[in-house]
């Protein structure tokens, strides 16, 4: 007991703290031996560690703006590439639309010279009928005509037989138009 009391009375400036000189020298020569050696022995290898890591991290950092700027420019490309198919494909479609007009106003003129020409035709035949109908007609005319002229001739021409005689040709005429 008589330790503490002894101690009490000893202990000014830093002692009063509770820091032994002695030992806080000894601590500080510690730790400077330990920075000395960390320094000459470790202090470059973690340097050299962390500047290999910096660099790592550099490196794949610019390696990940190269990809960006790769995939970037090739959306971009797949862009044009998807405009240009579009732009192909809008003119191929107009070429076809441009196309299917032309054949459609092709077979429009077509039909209607093939139209005009079997009009023309039908009015040749139209017309050829015709004539050949008045031909028979005429011919059939002229045939009564002589018919009744012969029998004019061969009778007396008092008025009552030339009636009887027009009835009877005319009669006659129509008998030959009923079977034609």
């Amino acid at each position: 007991m008589l330790a503490a009391p002894r101690l009490a009375e000893e202990a000014t400036g830093i002692g009063a703290l509770g820091i032994d000189p002695w030992s806080l020298l000894a601590y500080l020569v510690t730790f400077g031996l330990l920075v000395a050696l960390l320094y000459t022995l470790a202090y470059k290898r973690i340097l050299g560690v962390l500047d290999a890591r910096s660099g790592r991290i550099r490196d794949s950092l610019e390696e990940a703006d190269r990809v960006r700027r790769e995939a970037q420019e090739q959306q971009e490309a797949m862009q044009r590439t998807l405009l240009e198919g579009r732009e192909e494909g809008q003119r191929v479609l107009a070429e076809a639309r441009e196309a299917a007009e032309r054949y459609r106003e092709q077979q429009a003129t077509q039909a209607r010279a093939e139209a005009t020409q079997l009009i023309e035709r039908a009015r040749e035949e139209i017309r050829q009928e015709r004539d050949a109908a008045l031909e028979q007609v005429r011919s059939e005319f002229a045939s009564l005509a002589v018919t009744a002229a012969e029998r004019i001739i061969h009778r007396s021409l008092d008025p009552d037989a030339h009636r009887d005689l027009i009835d009877e040709v005319l009669a006659e005429g129509d008998a030959r138009a009923g079977r034609n």
